[in-house]
């Protein structure tokens, strides 16, 4: 059984339709990007899987009902920028959909927080103030947030928005590496070179011809199953 399965998906709000005939499939360690232009429906899709947009029509079928053990790192805003917390407590903070009816964060939590932040290389930034840190650290401690949330399954809304070179090339690593170790990547994207080098499969929000395909398909130009 596929992970997650988009059947004849139709998106948007109440004032209308934002995109239409969605239709892919993803197994447990693909990787997939997210392209198409500001506006085309990338971000209600995302928003759509979460369970935070009710879908107009068609279906979303998780597998093993993994629905609630979807880790999602969003777009960061200047507000979140200066959130005046220290970096364990926000990366902790992930873990709060694990708490149940409980109030306080038990030993098991802090034990996962503290070895994802070992695995974004952050450790050593564990006390400093979140709102101090520069846009790339800044991303691997929601990206080590995110990694608390999720099972085997990763959101991930541009997350090389507004980084420079060298932390960009460090973020794709890190979440390349995450892949390579079993989790299933979704991640919006404007850089399709980089979508090529690292993803498995393609989702073209191109106009109305929403194209699904391997990534290898999508680079020789050879992707041609459109979702009519």
């Amino acid at each position: 059984m596929a992970q997650l399965e988009c059947n004849n998906l139709t998106i948007g709000y109440e004032d209308g339709i934002v995109a239409e005939n969605i239709n892919f499939s993803l197994e447990q360690g693909d990787y997939l990007c997210i392209l198409g232009e500001n506006g085309s429906g990338k971000t209600t899709l995302m928003k759509t899987l979460l369970g935070l947009i009710e879908p107009i029509s068609g279906e979303i079928i998780m597998g093993n009902g993994e629905g609630r053990g979807i880790g999602y790192l969003p777009q960061i805003t200047q507000v979140q920028k200066d959130f005046p917390a220290s970096v364990s407590e926000i990366v902790l903070s992930g873990c709060l959909n694990k708490l149940g009816k409980g109030l306080f964060y038990k030993k098991e939590h802090k034990l996962l927080a503290q070895s994802n932040m070992e695995k974004l290389g952050i450790s050593e930034l564990a006390k400093k103030s979140y709102k101090n840190l520069s846009g790339g650290q800044q991303q691997r401690v929601l990206l080590a947030r995110a990694l608390c949330a999720a099972q085997n399954m990763l959101l991930l809304d541009e997350p090389i928005t507004g980084l420079d070179y060298l932390a960009t090339e460090e973020m794709y690593e890190y979440i390349s590496k995450l892949n390579k170790e079993g989790m299933t990547i979704i991640m919006i994207s404007h850089d399709k070179e980089a979508s090529l080098k690292y993803a498995t499969h393609i989702l073209d929000f191109k106009d109305k011809d929403i194209i699904f395909s391997t990534a290898s398909e999508y680079g020789e130009g050879k992707a041609g199953e459109k979702n009519d």
